[in-house]
């Protein structure tokens, strides 16, 4: 399925998120690979196969192997860190104290910038909801001299992407109970 094929399934009440995912698509502010990088994270976070499948065959081809593993290492890992982090932040008490004891080692080395991937694990906490994480990798990335706009831009992929998901699971289920 292509991203416009999806475009196609969104519902007209929500002609907006087919309007957001077409103009984010070319966000000026990004790098073909921020961009492409933050839509995938954004369909894998989102578990929707139909909005995976579109972004992947969109996106996957604006990437090198090395870059499309990375963003697939960042929405991977950052599912993991996202519900620890959550869990340590929202409880309290000794938990955030702790050592983590999850390995990690792919945010060392994730096999593109440093910036690149901090922006894919930011949209990937904002979909899972996780501030303590979104906190953590908007202050990396402003120390890598990633702009506002940037950030914005990538988190506004994410939340589109994560909509689109959202509306067409909800239809789907629409659809079953009919």
């Amino acid at each position: 399925m292509s991203l416009d094929a999806l475009r196609d399934r969104i519902p007209e009440y929500a002609r907006d998120l087919r309007l957001n995912i077409g103009s984010l698509a070319t966000e000026p502010v990004l790098t073909e690979q921020q961009r492409a990088g933050t839509f995938i994270v954004s369909a894998l976070a989102s578990r929707n196969a139909e909005v995976s499948s579109a972004v992947l065959a969109e996106f996957a081809p604006k990437l090198s192997a090395e870059a499309l593993n990375a963003a697939k290492a960042a929405a991977s890992i950052m599912g993991m860190n996202n519900i620890y982090y959550r869990f340590t932040h929202l409880v309290h008490g000794d938990y955030a104290k702790m050592p983590a004891k999850l390995r990690m080692n792919v945010m060392a080395k994730p096999g593109v910038e440093k910036a690149d991937f901090e922006l894919w694990s930011l949209a990937v906490s904002a979909v899972n909801g996780c501030g303590m994480c979104m906190e953590s990798h908007e202050k990396v990335l402003r120390e890598h001299g990633v702009t506002t706009e940037q950030v914005q831009a990538a988190v506004r992929i994410a939340a589109v992407v994560h909509a689109v998901a959202a509306t067409l699971d909800g239809e789907d289920a629409l659809q079953q109970a009919a």
